[in-house]
This record gives structure tokens, sequence and C-alpha cells, in this order.
């Protein structure tokens, strides 16, 4: 067979042949509607500018989809329906047409399975866009419950995105999240779908949608070749410049919509180039959609006369920025003691819950400190268990293998100090812990509130008790009691 020989000047011109395509992300909004106050750090001093709003961020992709001649894709990366009251009084069913009307090209997940995944098929099935799961199985039937990917044309290109769900919804959040499914990590799926979209589609790009968290999509590109870009969620990093490996750009967007992430990329026969990658912040300076601003009014005004109910003020600001500890959740660990009677108490290290500046604080701020409003509950445990606690919380927030690392920040708690070398291996973190002034003695046990069986899992402690009173009711109560005694936060001490 004869082949066709181009003129030097025209291979080359093949050869160089490029084109353009823009990827947006939007990650871990959390349900975050409206503008919101969002920590940025000025030096040591954090700001709390108003970010966010769907408003916004349907503005800002209105632009660009009409600025841009060239391909412009839309992707979610999940933690959108479940986060703030009116996503959680409505079980997400009240954001489906907001999204809808953001025209994403596909979202993966991780929050969403929390009213079960019997919900989230229903409310995928309203989206106008597929839910991308490569990861998550019917535990009888071993089928895919979501596509594991979609081919895109746009611009001339066939992008393949490549969903990789929450691989922890199986393993450390409440059991009724993942009832009848499993999640992997998406390592061992990955190359064959890969392989797939390559030969049999003929995509040109390889865009994998995670919600893994950024360590572990960084380990993921080292194991996977062919990702040429991989858009992160779930860890809220707010990446100024993407993250390369194994030859995958790796972009992540921070949380509650504060940020959109832009990666404008080139495709040619001589692989793919970054051309642009900006962290778009959603200020004021961003021109709010009018359409999307009158979806958002609608689902807000009913909510507006309860939502905004003064319940207190606060002195210092609130908010959950850092990895340790943080004032957000020393308020609500406070407030569970008080409502207790204990002086141990434990909650999740949640990432999401917009901060709140010192000042006036409303009732749209409790919930968005803890939307799920659980009970506030009691267990008994013996000071070695509240010991192995920690010490697989501490592995799983500081595990050198990242796909170890299946805790959020490290566990909140009052009434003890841990003193632990957070660079030692699992079993050998913790080196002392105090309650109160005194060694915690292994062998006695300890009255401990908590929210949540994620505050403390269920193979720790014995004679479990729900209070007749909520998490919010207490804090409404340590808000409107100032004059109640202290309660000494807890601290992991580094050594």
């Amino acid at each position: 067979m004869l082949g066709i020989e181009l003129p030097e000047e025209d291979a080359r011109m093949a050869e160089t042949t490029r084109r353009n395509i823009t990827l947006l992300q939007v990650n871990d909004t959390h349900g975050y509607l409206e503008p919101h106050p969002e920590l940025v750090w000025h030096g040591a001093k954090p700001r709390f500018p108003r970010l966010g709003g769907y408003a916004r961020i349907a503005g800002y992709l209105k632009r660009v989809r009409s600025e841009c001649a060239h391909a412009v894709v839309a992707l979610d990366n999940g933690d959108t329906f479940h986060g703030t009251y009116a996503a959680v009084s409505s079980k997400g069913e009240a954001l489906v047409p907001l999204t809808n009307a953001l025209a994403f090209d596909a979202m993966t997940a991780h929050w969403e399975f929390a009213w079960g995944p019997a919900h989230f098929k229903t409310l995928a099935r309203r989206l106008d866009y597929p839910v991308l799961a490569i990861n998550c199985f019917d535990k009888k039937t071993g089928r895919r419950p979501f596509a594991a990917s979609r081919v895109i044309e746009r611009g001339g290109l066939r992008i393949g995105v490549i969903g990789v769900a929450a691989a922890i919804v199986d393993k450390t959040m409440p059991p009724h999240f993942s009832e009848g499914l499993r999640f992997t990590n998406g390592d061992k799926e990955l190359p064959r779908e890969i392989r797939r979209l390559r030969q049999r589609e003929q995509v040109d790009l390889i865009v994998v949608l995670s919600h893994l968290g950024l360590p572990q999509d960084v380990k993921l590109a080292g194991l996977v070749d062919g990702i040429d870009v991989i858009l992160s969620g779930h860890t809220h990093d707010r990446l100024e410049r993407p993250v390369v490996a194994n030859g995958a750009m790796i972009i992540q967007s921070g949380c509650h919509g504060a940020f959109v992430g832009r990666l404008d990329v080139s495709v040619g026969n001589d692989g793919v180039q970054l051309e642009r990658h900006e962290l778009v912040v959603m200020d004021d300076t961003i021109e709010p959609d009018p359409a999307m601003a009158e979806l958002v009014e609608g689902v807000m005004a009913p909510l507006r006369d309860r939502l905004s109910i003064p319940v207190g003020s606060i002195d210092t600001a609130l908010h959950r920025n850092t990895i340790l500890d943080c004032t957000m959740d020393d308020l609500l660990l406070a407030a569970l003691c008080h409502a207790s009677g204990r002086k141990i108490a434990f909650s999740n290290g949640w990432r999401y819950g917009a901060p709140i500046p010192a000042g006036q604080v409303a009732m749209n701020d409790l919930w968005n400190i803890i939307p799920v409003n659980p009970p506030v509950s009691t267990v008994t445990m013996t000071g070695e268990e509240i010991r192995a606690m920690m010490e697989q919380n501490l592995d799983r927030t500081f595990c050198a293998d990242p796909f170890g690392q299946m805790s959020g920040y490290v566990k909140r708690f009052c009434g003890l100090t841990i003193f632990a070398k957070i660079e030692n291996p699992f079993g050998s973190r913790i080196v002392e812990i105090f309650a109160g002034q005194e060694k915690l003695d292994a062998q006695a046990d300890y009255e401990v509130a908590f929210v949540t069986a994620q505050g403390v899992p269920g193979r720790f402690g014995r004679d479990r008790r729900q209070m007749p009173v909520t998490a919010i009711e207490a804090l409404q109560a340590q808000l409107s009691d100032r004059a109640r005694d202290p309660v000494t936060p807890g601290r992991v001490i580094p050594i």
C-alpha cells in the first residue's frame, strides 16, 4: 500500500495543528446557593470576603461559553446536593433545577449518597447530565449503578470523561449511605476504560472527574497511564497552579462555590499542552446571571424568615479551615458538653461549613455548622478505646499511603490533650493523652458526648443513648447563655 507524502511545509503544519478546549470545574459546593463568608488568609490573619453563589457561578460559566470560540466543557465533582438547610431539608431535590440550569456535562458524587443509593438514583434521573462513577458497584450483581464514562464531542474534539466517586462512602460514612454498594479506588478499573475510550471511541483527551481527594488523585495518576487531566475534589484544596503527575494535569478549586477552576489545554499530534490555568474567585466582580438569581430566590425566599432568626453573638470568628482543631467545632463541642453534662465530647472532622465572622449569629449559621442536626448522644468509653479511636483517626488523616487517608480533618474533641508524633506509623503516633490534668487511664471508664456515628464509630464504647436535644438546640443554648462555665478545647499537640 502506497502512502501519500505531504509537502514538507504541509506535513509540519499537520503535526503542529492544535485544537483548544476549556475545562471548567465546580467542586464541593455543599449546597451553598448564595454568596457567603469564606476564609482567605492575608499573611497570618484571616479575612472573610463574601464569595460564591450560584448566580455568580452561572454568570461566569455563561461568560466563558460566550467568549470562547473553541470547546468548553463544565464538570461538577460532587458534594453538591448536601451541606446547607436548603439542600438537606429537601434531600437535595430543591437544587436540581439550579444545577440543570448550570448545564454541566457530567458529575461524580460523595455526600449525594446521604439519603441512600435509591434516593440518589432517583435524584440523578432528574438531572440533564450523567452521574459518572467507574468505581461504584452493586454488591449482588457486580454491575455499576452509574455510567463509568461519557464521550463529549465539542469543538472538533472527542473528550472522554471518566468519573471516580468518593471511595470512602462504604468505609467511613454511615452504613445507609452505601446500602447494597461497594466502592473501589478506581485504579484497577481505569486502565481498561482508558484503552476502550482511546481505541474504540477514538477520544482525543482523557479527563478523570474524581472525588477521591488531592493526595489520592496524585497517587492515582502515578498508577494509571494515559490520563491527561484530573479534576480533583473532596479535600477542598485551592490550587493556584496544576499539579503534574505522570503526565496528568491535576487541579482542584476550593469549596462552597467560592471559586471556579478554569483549565485551558490544547490537543495536537504531539500531545496535550497546558495553555492556561486560573483559580477564579467568585466575588462581586463577577456579573451574576439574572435567571439563576431568580431560581435561587425561589428556593431561599420561603426559608428566609426561619433562617434569619438571631441566636446570639460571637467575639471570635468561627471556621473549619485548619486540620488539627478549629474554632467552629470548639463551639459545637462546648455545646455538647453543656447539653450532656459530660466533660469529654467528640465530633467529626468535617471540612464543609462556611466561616462565621465575629458578631451576630443567625439560625442559618447553625444549620451550616451541622446541617444534619443529629441528636446529642452519649456513650461510655474506656481510656484504651479513646486512644484506639484517635490512633485510627490520626492514621486515616495522615497515613503515608494516600489511599489510606479516609478521614476529613482530625476528629474534633474537647476535654482531652493529645501529644502526638504525627510522622510516626499507625499505632505509634499518640505519645500521651491527658483528660483534664490527669493522664488518661486505659482501664477507666469515661462518659462521653458525641454527634453522629462519625463522632464515635459504633465499634467503640457501650451504653449508647440519644438525648432529647439536637445539636442545633444545644448550639442555641450555648450562644444564649454566655455565662456558662468555659469548656477547655481539646488539642492535638505535635511533638
